[in-house]
């Protein structure tokens, strides 16, 4: 076989169908696009939602488009293989975590998970643990501490704030 001898299986490239060159062609005049409306003009059609004007479903139903848990805890997570460096002498708490920018919001719990390796002894100090993290921790040598993590609820009516209402007993506590 031969360059020259190189050619596309039969019917695999067909001409392109030039539109609006004249009724020869079989698409002239409206170029197959029908006797006006907004499909037969230039540019895109309409969105793919789009239901001539009405009041389309997507919008209808916007609960219809995923789920927000407003009582979810978001964690602020790390591997155990970042702490494999980690001097065994300091202990590791979410206070060193922020301060060795491991972390990076302090208002957040910090969970530690399982992912990685660790080598030396460490006291790790978070708000939770995944089971794998405890175990490597522990395998290791490690002490693991669970902190509590006390969520704060806002005020769901018009009143003030429970949070705010309780200010100067937590900070008789504290």
């Amino acid at each position: 076989m031969k360059l020259h001898d190189l050619k596309p299986a039969e019917g695999s490239h067909r001409k392109s169908k030039r539109v609006g060159r004249g009724h020869g062609s079989g698409k002239g005049k409206t170029a197959g696009k029908g006797m006006m409306g907004q499909k037969a003009r230039r540019g895109p059609g309409p969105y793919r939602t789009f239901e001539g004007g009405q009041n389309r479903l997507v919008k209808r139903m916007p609960f219809k488009r995923g789920f927000t848990n407003i009582f979810g805890t978001e964690y602020e997570t790390v591997n155990v293989g970042r702490l494999a460096d980690w001097p065994a002498s300091r202990e590791v708490t979410p206070e060193t975590l922020l301060a060795a920018r491991v972390v990076r919001r302090k208002a957040l719990p910090v969970k530690i998970l399982g992912d990685g390796e660790l080598t030396q002894a460490l006291t790790v100090r978070a708000h939770k643990f995944s089971a794998s993290a405890r175990q490597k921790i522990e395998a290791a040598g490690g002490t693991v501490v669970e902190l509590p993590w006390e969520v704060e609820r806002h005020s769901r009516s018009r009143g003030p704030n429970p949070s705010m209402r309780n200010a100067a007993a937590k900070a008789a506590r504290a």
